[in-house]
Parts: C-alpha cells; sequence; structure tokens
C-alpha cells in the first residue's frame, strides 16, 4: 500500500483503532473482524455511528467466510473482501484496486 502512495497507520485492537479514527480522520479504514478488545463488527457499528468517523469508508478484509456479508454492507462497510479468496500474489493489487475505486468516489471533504 505505501507503494501505492497510501500512507499507513495501524491498530492493535478494536479500541485503539477507534481512538486512532477519531484522531487521524483517516481516507480509508481496512477492518479486519477478529480483533482483540473490540471485534470488528462491534467495531464497524461504532465507526458508523460517530459523526467523527461515519463518512470514513471502511473495507472489511477477513480470514473467515462472512455469512452476514450483506449485513456488514448494510452497516456500513464500502466493501467486503474475504482473505482466503484472494491470491496471494494478488491480494495488495487487488486490496489497492478496491481502495483506489472507493477513494474515487468519495468526495475530497472527508
Amino acid at each position: 500500500m505505501t507503494k501505492a502512495g497510501h500512507q499507513i497507520v495501524t491498530a492493535s485492537d478494536g479500541e485503539e483503532g477507534l481512538r486512532l479514527a477519531r484522531e487521524k480522520k483517516p481516507d480509508i479504514i481496512v477492518l479486519d473482524m477478529m480483533l482483540p478488545k473490540l471485534g470488528g463488527a462491534q467495531l464497524l457499528q461504532l465507526l458508523k455511528g460517530d459523526p467523527l468517523t461515519a463518512k470514513i469508508p471502511v473495507i472489511v478484509l477477513s480470514s473467515l467466510p462472512q455469512k452476514n456479508e450483506l449485513k456488514l454492507i448494510a452497516d456500513g462497510a464500502a466493501a467486503y473482501l474475504e482473505k482466503s479468496s484472494l491470491a496471494l500474489d494478488q491480494c495488495s493489487s487487488e486490496l489497492s484496486r478496491a481502495i483506489t475505486k472507493i477513494l474515487s468516489s468519495v468526495p475530497a471533504t472527508v
């Protein structure tokens, strides 16, 4: 992602992710579902329910097959990518394409 010109900020758990999202107001969030302290689904709901972070697009990226993909999209995820369905050599390029597509459709004031 840095090779594509993106600045990366990482969080070690959901609570830190929420705090950093509020502080840094990133252009996009890539969210894993399996997080300590605050799970991904709960974090997505908190992000979308907070006026400070509600407009930040969230890509859900998970190693678990999600039967509730439609619910995650309904809860505000901009996209869902299942890690196991991504080829290892194509994962970063597919994620980069998803990020570029989402960012190109987001108003510059977000």
